[in-house]
């Protein structure tokens, strides 16, 4: 199908549909406190179904788009942290390597593997942090510290591919990965803004390069990366999300992590079933 000869009227329901997804997007992001992949991906998903985008490259496009769309918030939220002195430079300056490392390495696997394996990725990655969310206990953790060398080059550089798979900035498995060594929430969360920086920069770039001249990309697209839905979803999710910050502020810590699992749970399942 040629894109590039839509008729206005379907190129305006594709714009719509993604800003509806960035309503979405914004708002759980907010609710939840994390920087929006997790949720972007899976509704931008199933809007790009709804608008008719061919299954082959749906979910590539959901992933590279969605890592596009985190870098300025990424840029934004790491200055803003590092302002107030909470990011760990020691640990960030460990993964300067090995997590743009894992980035090439998934954005090269990227470039082979089906729309199948990246959803069935996902699904996996969402089913253990879903589970790990729903049943957390505070005492759960594998150490005091953080590991040295080997161990954090190797965690670096896992987190740098499987969240560049999922179209994620490492929030979610970086604060899972400190949390674990008994670091606070509020140091690993800023830490991970600049893990997000390492991996959206060199892992949009990667989507790029992977999806180049696909024939059944959507109008606006290159490579895996729709720039429709990055120009609508940023200036969306800046407004929208303060509104979830509000209802997250009136929700406990523990319904929070509950609802966020129970959602990534919900995403596991989708995804699994599509599988079938």
């Amino acid at each position: 199908m040629d894109w590039t000869a839509l008729p206005i009227e379907e190129i305006a329901a594709f714009a719509a549909g993604v800003a509806v997804a960035g309503v979405i997007s914004g708002l759980l992001a907010g609710i939840f406190g994390i920087g929006g992949g997790a949720i972007l991906v899976p509704v931008f998903y199933q809007v790009l179904g709804l608008l008719g985008v061919d299954e082959s490259v749906r979910m590539h496009l959901a992933v590279g788009s969605s890592l596009a769309i985190i870098i300025p918030t990424s840029l934004r939220s790491f200055q803003a942290h590092h302002a107030r002195g909470v990011v760990d430079m020691d640990l960030l300056k460990s993964f300067l390597i090995p997590v743009p490392l894992g980035v090439v390495l998934a954005s090269l696997v990227a470039a082979l593997i089906s729309s199948e394996g990246l959803r069935g990725v996902f699904a996996a990655i969402a089913l253990v942090v879903g589970l790990r969310l729903v049943f957390n206990r505070e005492h759960w953790r594998i150490g005091t510290d953080i590991p040295g060398f080997p161990v954090r080059p190797v965690i670096g550089l896992l987190i740098g591919f499987f969240s560049t798979l999922m179209g994620i900035g490492g929030g979610v498995l970086n604060n899972t990965f400190m949390a674990l060594f008994g670091r606070p929430m509020h140091q690993a969360v800023a830490t991970s803004s600049g893990v997000g920086v390492l991996i959206a920069i060199p892992g949009t770039i990667g989507y790029i390069l992977a999806g180049w001249g696909h024939p059944d990309l959507p109008i606006a697209s290159t490579g895996y990366v729709n720039w429709i839905a990055v120009a609508l979803i940023i200036p969306i999710a800046i407004v929208v999300t303060p509104w979830g910050v509000r209802i997250s502020h009136a929700l406990k810590k523990r319904q929070l992590e509950i609802g966020f699992g129970l959602f990534c749970l919900f995403v596991s399942g989708r995804f699994a079933l599509s599988l079938l």
